[in-house]
């Protein structure tokens, strides 16, 4: 069974992703946007896209689903550029599973 496609952020940085299919939420506060992971990993999104800016308030919620397969949630840049979310949250996972930080530090 195939699963979705979500991607949360702002309306500027999240439209284009609709256009190849990808099911788009407009962030509105952090606590609707905690909710709203909630509710994506509950209702079949295989992966969820959250834009840097938005998943910065709520970043523990990458706790809560880091031992889930299913869903994936992926830090992206925003139309602002980037705030390094997306490669600290690399680096600690190739950490967990060799045992050591191999990737180049910042």
């Amino acid at each position: 069974m195939r699963k979705k496609i979500a991607v949360i952020g702002d309306k500027e940085s999240v439209l284009g992703y609709k256009a190849v299919g990808f099911h788009t939420f407009i962030s509105t506060s952090p606590a609707e946007d905690r909710t709203l992971v909630d509710r994506l990993a509950k209702d079949d999104y295989g992966v969820i896209f959250i834009t840097e800016q938005t998943l910065s308030p709520i970043v523990d919620i990458l706790e809560k689903y880091k031992n889930d397969k299913i869903p994936a949630i992926i830090p992206l840049p925003s139309k602002d550029g980037t705030l390094g979310l997306g490669i600290r949250n690399v680096k600690a996972s190739v950490e967990r599973a060799v045992g050591a930080d191999i990737l180049f530090n910042d």
